[in-house]
């Protein structure tokens, strides 16, 4: 997954002026122009590094004048006390740039080792775990980049991309076959369509009418397992609402073939990572 530079330039831009605004009171009235330091960044915990080409650009935009070498990259694994990469320039630079690099980077490398945490444990089984749309404004693209660094897959990126007729769809419209249907009449040959279900009842409805991916919503693990002998292959099944690493192999045990989690976009952990520079 490779995203666009000028995507990934915006976000920094945006980051960088609203944490600097005009001036850096500290840097810019203390450091001389032409001074220069050596730092480094260091792993203070164990999982998966993601947006290290991220938080190297960030200097690039932060001033320049910095030489970033990469020591780790996108999608290894590191324990604590690691070192990631070293820096060496403009001391302003660095300084200014600092805050920002490290929480794209924490934040990204905690969604890899999240997302990566929830592959090893359905390892074995058909399932493969996947993000959703619950993303933080304007980060959508690097989060959903996190989540295959980490082993995963992306759900849609936009409303664009499949037509989820979710239960509030089913509700104002007035139920699975009729809103399926007239989306058929409308909907060109390149768009699936996925139906969230949260009844046995709906699962064979939704089966009948020939949808393509039927959600199982906040259904019991014994119900998702009837769910699956009853599509028996006809559709793809996903599983998601409530999903944790406590019930995520149980989960992917009952033979669904996607398990969705909102948790590893919209209230994943930072990985812990510091620059230090050097004395």
């Amino acid at each position: 997954m490779k995203l666009l530079q000028c995507y990934i330039d915006n976000i920094i831009t945006t980051a960088l002026m609203e944490d600097i605004n005009y001036i850096d009171a500290a840097a810019d009235n203390l450091i001389p122009e032409d001074h220069r330091s050596s730092a480094y960044y260091v792993a203070k915990d164990s999982g998966v590094v993601c947006g290290i080409e991220v938080a190297k650009r960030v200097f690039d935009l932060a001033g320049g004048d910095v030489d970033f070498r990469i020591l780790i990259k996108d999608g290894t694994k590191v324990q604590k006390g690691d070192i990631i990469a070293e820096l060496e320039g403009s001391t302003l630079t660095l300084l200014k740039g600092e805050r920002t690099a490290l929480n794209l980077l924490q934040h990204m490398s905690g969604i890899a080792t999240a997302t990566n945490r929830c592959v090893e444990l359905v390892k074995g089984t058909n399932a493969s775990v996947t993000d959703t749309r619950k993303t933080l404004p304007g980060l959508r693209a690097l989060q959903k980049y996190s989540v295959t660094v980490g082993g995963g897959k992306n759900h849609r990126f936009n409303l664009s991309d499949c037509a989820m007729l979710k239960d509030n769809h089913i509700d104002a419209y007035g139920g699975i076959t009729p809103a399926v249907n007239a989306l058929r009449e409308k909907l060109g040959h390149t768009v699936k369509i996925e139906v969230e279900t949260r009844t046995l009842e709906e699962v064979a409805e939704a089966k009948a009418i020939g949808a393509d991916i039927i959600m199982l919503d906040n259904m019991t693990c014994e119900t998702m397992a009837e769910a699956v002998k009853l599509v028996d292959g006809a559709a793809l099944l996903e599983a998601s609402g409530n999903v944790t690493d406590a019930n995520i192999r149980q989960i992917a045990e009952t033979g669904v073939d996607i398990i969705s989690l909102g948790a590893l976009t919209h209230s994943v952990k930072c990985f812990d990572i510091s620059m230090k520079i050097k004395k």
